[in-house]
């Protein structure tokens, strides 16, 4: 650990330099520190979306964010850091995106595309537009019914802490464009799948089933989907007529890759405590809340636990590619390392507010580390739950093994202002919640890593 501890003294922020002290801080006061002056996280998040910036998957982009992280891990001291890449289809925006009604109430609104997308070429689509008011809806619509016709599909989504009403919204975007062309639509919109007022469109990820052509489908601002709305209750059955332009391309298959780097343990039998996020953003905002701050948070921790001294398992922290555009990075890391056992899997990829929920899935097999970890954190203002975890899209592995899996539930209040929109940036990082969300990581992955027997026992 010598080696280690003189690379985090070589940088440049206060904060790193405690781990001199290696060794000689109880764990507990390590994370108490963290809750009051962390410096790590921020600076990996500050530094990727200042120096980087967007990071869409599978482009150049995400290539350098991932440069960049490897560079940061390497002078932060961890060891064993690599990009390891794998080959995806890649999907990007192109340049235009516009939704502009024709009639009867002839105005713009503003759209971006759904990844996976197809265009509609550079002069565009106009067609009629149907509305739904929700996904069942366009479900029931009679098959051919769509016939040269643009979907419109709505839903009624509003903030929770917990963040659950994604399950309940996000059909229109996961699978809304895949059933309105099965029944014969030209392209699909959306109210995009938020909880903001903004004129900010939050794009994501859609789907088309297996033999069915992709059409175009974007996502319209939560303000321009309701003054659509508006527009069907006054137009007393005329038809409103919109013309569509995306042009979104494939560019085939492309390159990305997993970031990885560990802080190594004494006994290298033990299976490691795997700490993941993804790299990658959507190409509209600096990937701030997603996923900067989730990958600044699993590497502070990792860092911070070895303040205390070198754990008994390694940490191995998983920066994933590609996660937006289809788990891509979380799928190619399971398949290369699947007969690596791992310890227990924990992800970080829903903002940066605090942390309020303490869940896992060995709650009932290893009662005693359960109950362990949930009081530990109690002082964080973090609350245990009978709820039992099932992990975040880039700790594949953790569910292909059948393995241990911890969710420290994040505050999604506001997650879902910001998610998939130009607004995820920077100044949206409250420093003082970033720095729970350390100290409670800390705290977590410290008991974690020092733990010697099985952390979730075979049933």
């Amino acid at each position: 650990m010598k080696k280690f501890a003189l690379a985090l003294a070589a940088l440049s922020l206060p904060t790193f330099v405690l781990a001199q002290q290696s060794g000689s801080v109880p764990l507990e006061r390590v994370a108490d520190e963290a809750m009051v002056k962390d410096e790590i996280a921020w600076d990996f998040v500050e530094g990727i979306t200042t120096e980087v910036g967007p990071r869409q998957a599978g482009t150049e982009a995400e290539k350098r964010g991932r440069d960049w992280a490897v560079a940061w891990l390497e002078k932060a001291g961890f060891e064993n850091v690599a990009d390891e890449p794998f080959e995806m289809q890649t999907w990007v925006p192109g340049e235009v995106h516009k939704a502009e009604v024709i009639a009867p109430f002839a105005q713009p609104l503003v759209i971006q595309p759904l990844g996976g997308s197809a265009s509609t070429g550079p002069d565009g689509i106009t067609a009629e537009v149907v509305y739904f008011e929700t996904v069942d809806d366009l479900r029931a619509a009679p098959a051919g019914s769509l016939e040269g016709k643009i979907a419109f599909i709505s839903h009624s989504m509003t903030p929770t802490q917990d963040g659950s009403q994604y399950g309940f919204a996000g059909p229109a975007r996961w699978v809304g464009a895949g059933i309105a062309a099965s029944k014969g639509a030209v392209a699909t919109i959306i109210k995009s799948v938020g909880t903001d007022l903004h004129r900010n469109p939050h794009t994501g990820g859609t789907g088309f089933p297996e033999g069915l052509a992709p059409t175009p489908a974007g996502a319209l601002a939560i303000p321009d989907a309701l003054n659509l709305e508006r527009m069907f209750a006054r137009a007393n059955g005329r038809p409103i007529t919109m013309k569509l332009t995306l042009t979104p391309r494939d560019l085939g298959t492309t390159t990305s890759g997993n970031v990885v780097g560990e802080i190594v343990g004494r006994d290298p039998s033990l299976p490691p405590v795997l700490v993941a996020c993804h790299i990658d953003s959507w190409w509209n905002g600096t990937g701030a809340f997603d996923d900067g701050a989730g990958c600044g948070i699993v590497a502070a921790a990792a860092l911070r636990v070895s303040y205390s001294g070198q754990p008994l398992r390694t940490i191995r922290v998983l920066m994933a590619g590609a996660e937006e555009t289809g788990l891509w990075g979380s799928k190619a890391y399971s398949a290369a390392h699947l007969d690596e056992p791992i310890g227990v899997g924990l992800e970080s990829d829903f903002g940066a507010d605090r942390i309020w929920r303490f869940e896992s899935n060995f709650r009932e097999s290893n009662p005693e580390l359960h109950r362990k970890l949930a009081k530990s954190v109690a002082r964080f203002g973090v609350a245990d739950s009978r709820i039992v975890a099932s992990g975040g899209a880039d700790i594949n592995i953790s569910r292909d093994q059948g393995g241990a899996i911890i969710d420290l539930q994040q505050d999604g209040t506001r997650y879902f202002d910001l998610h998939h929109t130009p607004d995820d940036t920077l100044d949206k990082i409250d420093i003082v919640q970033l720095r729970q969300n350390v100290a409670v990581w800390t705290q977590v992955v410290g008991i974690l890593a020092n733990e010697a027997g099985p952390i979730k026992p075979k049933d």
